[in-house]
């Protein structure tokens, strides 16, 4: 092991959280990879084990079937196939774990555009009999697009290829080079076999020649999250206090989670979109004042002059965005209602949703290519592409690309609240090219 390892390995504890997601074409091995790892890793109980054993051999199999500990919808057993995005949580001594395992179809790109969108790593996983294939480039592509930090290029099934180094690293060459072109920086290869265990939770003794970490080594020990303290403070208002009691006759806080960065008593702030300005005059955390507070954390913050605040307003420090009512965003749709330009939404940003309508779809994103499909007159479901909003009231969002959290948001159904379309702010991939686009709409009494 590298001394960068070593001593990430010794910064990981058992209080570090790793969400990740895992992602791969059909009949890859994507849920045996997943039981392998929730069994070898001790995460499965004696139960769970023995309803896995029992339907196993129902099937004519003497082996446990540990894809069964993942797939457990009827529907999936039954076909094979993964349908729904499942969320597994399991711990090691060095670390806790949120996995949210992701459908292979090209039908289900938006269950893990849903499963991946607050991952921090995403497993790609790929059959070494057949190489990087179309769903693998898709898979890449949005992890790309959600701005996942890191990715594992999972190379399995090594058994049915005698092991052999030459295979491995023709994968791993042409995956790393297309995820670069994407600006996915860092690609870390693992050569595995789920069904035998090899490289998944311990080392292989069939593959001498790879020297890296197992797969469960590497989510041991990968960075996990980004220093909060080099990134703008953003703090979306949920509820505001004032208790008028005899005991705080003047008490006004205004309490959220810390979206982004770090926030200290005596820091100028802004107030969105309002653009009024001001200082922390005090930090309440659990019942206790303190002096400085970090995303995550979920605070209540109270500012030394009386302004008006309510749900929804960003307290921003640092480089502050520009609200605005125009925004142009790179979406997803979820719906099977297709999105079209003049359809009046609601935009859910952080704390705040406001009145919302589809001026244009600009293009749509042709995921396997990366071209763009200008003049797109909807977005069906599963479809990622670009759009221009025009909102009732200005919004502070970030880039999608500078920060994650304020620079996402939701359109839903005003209707009845359905959720219809996920949005980064911003462009998709510096590899999309800019095409011309078709007039906008003319905008309505809606904003």
């Amino acid at each position: 092991m590298s001394t960068t390892q070593a001593d990430t390995t010794q910064e990981a504890t058992a209080t570090s959280l790793l969400r990740f997601a895992t992602a791969g074409s059909v009949d890859d091995g994507k849920s045996t990879l997943v039981g392998r790892l929730l069994h070898d890793s001790k995460s499965v109980l004696a139960d769970q084990l023995e309803a896995v054993e029992h339907a196993s051999r129902n099937r004519g199999q003497e082996a446990p079937d540990l894809a069964l500990l993942t797939d457990g919808l009827r529907a999936e057993r039954e076909q094979g196939i993964t349908i729904d995005v499942a969320y597994r949580y399991f711990a090691t001594p060095r670390r806790r774990f949120i996995l949210a395992d992701t459908p292979g179809h090209v039908q289900y790109t938006r269950n893990m555009v849903t499963g991946a969108s607050t991952a921090e790593l995403a497993v790609v996983l790929v059959d070494a009999r057949n190489g990087v294939v179309e769903q693998t480039r898709r898979h890449a592509a949005v992890a790309a697009l959600l701005r996942v930090p890191h990715v594992v290029l999972a190379v399995n099934k090594m058994d049915l290829v005698e092991y052999a180094e030459p295979v491995f690293a023709a994968i791993a060459a042409e995956f790393t080079a297309y995820a670069a072109s994407l600006g996915v920086k860092d690609v870390v290869a693992v050569p595995i076999s789920a069904l035998a265990g090899d490289n998944v939770v311990e080392p292989s003794a069939h593959m001498d020649w790879y020297g890296g970490p197992t797969l469960l080594e590497h989510l041991e020990t990968v960075p996990v999250g980004s220093d909060p303290s080099v990134e703008p403070a953003r703090f979306p208002v949920q509820y505001v206090i004032r208790p008028q009691t005899e005991e705080h006759p003047d008490y006004r806080g205004y309490a959220g989670q810390l979206a982004s960065g770090v926030l200290r008593v005596g820091d100028p702030v802004t107030v969105l979109p309002s653009g009024h300005t001001t200082t922390v005059a005090g930090i309440d955390a659990l019942g206790r004042e303190t002096d400085i507070a970090w995303a995550p954390q979920s605070v209540t913050v109270r500012l030394a002059d009386d302004l008006d605040i309510s749900r929804g307003d960003l307290i921003a420090a640092g480089s502050v965005p520009v609200p605005t009512k125009d925004i142009e965003a790179t979406v997803s749709h979820l719906y099977e209602r297709p999105l079209r330009a003049g359809d009046k939404v609601l935009l859910k940003h952080t704390t705040r949703t406001v009145r919302a309508l589809v001026k244009e779809i600009t293009y749509r994103i042709d995921i396997d290519t990366l071209e763009q499909r200008s003049g797109a007159e909807g977005l069906n479901v599963n479809d990622i592409g670009h759009v221009v909003l025009r909102t009732a009231e200005p919004l502070a969002l970030d880039g999608y690309s500078d920060n994650r959290r304020t620079g996402s948001f939701l359109l839903i159904d005003p209707a009845d609240g359905t959720t219809l379309t996920a949005g980064m702010a911003g462009e998709a991939f510096e590899t999309v090219r800019t095409t011309d686009a078709p007039d906008a709409s003319e905008e309505e009494d809606w904003v």
